[in-house]
Order: C-alpha cells, then structure tokens, then sequence
C-alpha cells in the first residue's frame, strides 16, 4: 500500500475503516500527529479514553509525562511526529491483538516511509516488537539500534512507554534518563553513522 501524503494516508485509512478491526466509525480513528518532516518518530501502542475522546495521541496522564519530557530534554514538539501500532482505542485499554496489529501495519508502515525520520523511539513493548521481537524492554531501553527494515537502515532507540513509568518512580527516573540522551543520539546518527557501512548482522547495538 503506497501513500503520496500523510492527509491521503489519514483519509484512506477512515474510507477503509469497516475493513479494520475495533472500528466502527471513522471518528474512532486516532491519527498520528506531527510534523512529516521530522528528524524524531514517536510510536506506542494504541490510543486510550483522552486520546479517543480528542482524537488526538498521547494527551492523557502519559501522554502529557512524554510531551513534558520531550520538551525538557530540549526537543521542540513540531519536531517529533507521534504515532501508535494501532489507531483505535482497545476496549479496556487492554493490549492490542497481533491480528489488530497487522491491519493497522499498512497505515504505521505508510507513516514511517513517508516521514522518513533519522530516529524512531519505541514506547513499550509492542512497538518496539515490530523492529526487535527478541529483546525485552527492561534489556535494552536507552540503547541506540541499527537494522535493516525493509531493505532500509533504520534507527530504533527503544524506551519504556510513559504510562509505566507513571507507575513506578525508578522506571520513571529511567524514562527521563533515556529521553534525556535524544539530542546526544540524534547528533551521533546525523554526523557519525551515516557514513557507517550496514553489517551484516542485521542489528547492531551503538549504546
């Protein structure tokens, strides 16, 4: 599925909807927001009851701990783009299926190749499944990766998700610390390792 704009996207995904699971409207639909040239791509797990009442990602309790802390690590908030593996609320918050995280792959995939941002930080471990589905969150959080995700280099720095942290002081000390390295790793990735050749070991932890 190709996508010339992030408005075609958004509007191919509610013509589509009644092909996608948990939907039942168009305005379940909870896009990602941001800017589609931005350098930092933010992905969770699914929209919760904030988010699907203002249709609009991360806004609630976590949400509002992720935009506090990307802007006190320094990062504008019109340069990050943020998104989730599914974009509709499960019922109860509960965890997203893989057959619900396969209907909406197409969408976040469009997502990624259209922005095409230096860095990708996954939030939890769903999303950060979708780019390494061997490691645990608690293993590898704050550590810069590179791999070959569909025939390109990509940058994934995986985080724990804000609602976690919410519930725990020590991962939410942890949490800040990771956000606190984004412009160190951004400017790494931007001077050093675009030069790098890819090995071939598929990935490859810098951190």
């Amino acid at each position: 599925m190709t996508f010339t704009s992030l408005a075609f996207l958004q509007s191919s995904l509610e013509q589509n909807y009644q092909q996608l699971p948990l939907v039942t409207k168009p305005a379940d639909l909870v896009h990602g927001e941001g800017n589609e040239q931005a350098e930092i791509m933010l992905i969770g797990e699914a929209p919760g009851y904030h988010e699907s009442v203002q249709r609009r990602p991360f806004v609630g309790r976590s949400g509002q701990l992720l935009r506090q802390t990307i802007v006190k690590v320094g990062i504008e908030e019109k340069n990050v783009y943020i998104s989730n593996i599914i974009k509709v609320r499960p019922p109860d918050n509960r965890d997203p299926l893989p057959e619900e995280i396969l209907a909406f792959k197409p969408y976040l995939d469009g997502e990624i190749n259209l922005i095409s941002p230096k860095l990708i930080v996954t939030l939890g471990r769903f999303s950060m499944a979708k780019f390494l589905p061997e490691v645990k969150v608690s293993q590898v959080h704050g550590r810069l990766h590179k791999i070959k995700w569909q025939g390109q280099v990509v940058f994934i720095l995986p985080m724990y998700h804000p609602a976690a942290a919410l519930r725990s002081t020590k991962l939410k000390d942890s949490f800040i610390a990771d956000f606190a390295k984004l412009p160190k790793v951004l400017e790494f990735i931007k001077t050093t390792a675009a030069g790098e050749e890819f090995k071939e070991t598929v990935k490859e932890a810098l951190y």
